[in-house]
């Protein structure tokens, strides 16, 4: 699995505001400078996030972003699953019709299983464990 840009960078958005907690709403502006990810595209993945319930929006002069929820309850399961869907390693494991060796295949249970162990580690893994365990590397 390979993960795309807006599962990477909707990660770095969510720890950006994280860090940035009791500093109340961030403007997208200093979220992009911080994080190098364009403003336009900036604003497409917020408002996936917002829709997710990750984030809100604030208007107004002192207006920008927060997160939405407390970064213990975010987990990178969450986010993968947001942007990517439920991908599995392989198709078969989710749609063994599309597959003529499914019922016979030996490795397909090897396949489920490990997409299985992927999505309990990245969901054992919030946007708090993230920022406690870098040491605040900033």
């Amino acid at each position: 699995m390979k993960l795309s840009t807006k599962t990477r960078y909707g990660t770095r958005i969510l720890i950006d505001l994280a860090l940035k907690i009791n500093q109340g709403a961030v403007q997208v502006s200093k979220i992009s400078s911080s994080q190098n990810i364009s403003a336009k595209y900036l604003e497409q993945i917020l408002r996936i996030l917002k829709q997710a319930g990750f984030v809100k929006s604030v208007r107004g002069p002192k207006g920008g972003h927060l997160l939405a929820k407390d970064p213990d309850k975010i987990s990178l399961g969450q986010i993968v699953r947001l942007f990517e869907g439920q991908a599995d390693l392989v198709a078969c494991t989710s749609s063994p019709e599309n597959c003529k060796m499914a019922a016979d295949c030996l490795v397909r249970d090897a396949w489920q299983e490990a997409t299985s162990v992927l999505y309990k580690n990245l969901d054992n893994i919030s946007i708090a464990n993230l920022i406690h365990c870098s040491g605040n590397k900033r």
